[in-house]
Formats: C-alpha cells, sequence, structure tokens
C-alpha cells in the first residue's frame, strides 16, 4: 500500500482574455512538478463552465475548485494553495477546509 497520497483535483474555469486565469493556469501546471495535482481546466463560456459559475458565484475569474470545493476565485492564492497542499500532504485523513479552520 502506498503512503502517497491521491491527486488532488484542481479544477480551474478559464475566461477568454483573463489574465489572472492564464496565470493560474500556469502556476498549476507548475505546481504538478512538485505536488500531485490533477488539473481540469473548464472553459467559462462552455455549459460545465457555466453550471459551476453558477453554483460557486465567484466574485471574479478564474474560479479554483479543490476537490470540487470553492478555493478561490480571481489572483490564485499561490501561498495558501501549497499551505493546503504541504497539509494534505502530512495528514491525508485530514478534510480539507478553505477558510484554514
Amino acid at each position: 500500500m502506498s503512503d502517497t497520497p491521491p491527486p488532488v483535483q484542481v479544477t480551474l474555469v478559464h475566461a477568454p482574455a483573463c489574465h489572472y486565469c492564464d496565470d493560474a493556469k500556469e502556476a498549476l501546471t507548475e505546481l504538478t512538478a512538485t505536488w500531485p495535482l490533477d488539473v481540469t481546466v473548464v472553459e467559462l463560456d462552455s455549459p460545465e463552465g457555466a453550471h459551476l459559475v453558477a453554483q460557486h458565484r465567484p466574485a471574479m475569474n478564474p474560479l479554483v475548485l479543490l476537490d470540487g470545493r470553492y478555493f478561490s476565485s480571481g489572483r490564485l492564492p499561490r501561498k495558501k494553495l501549497v499551505k493546503v497542499l504541504a497539509a494534505r500532504a502530512s495528514d491525508d485523513a485530514r478534510p480539507y477546509l478553505p477558510w484554514g479552520a
């Protein structure tokens, strides 16, 4: 049995001509070299993207979900994401709480 946690499912809802969206996509790609991430990019104007935005109602683009739960909108908070990933790697049994509780 492996001690490696399963990859974190990251969903990035990407809007056209969105600098923060492009930046988040690039950052997530870089983080996959260090952390077990399975990144899915969903276009905002797709049916799935529209559904996710209607469900989570982000204040800005991009919308980022971790394991299907809201993580952030707007500029990707890299330090917060790395902190969540490190916590998950050290204690995979602890549930993810986006507000840091």
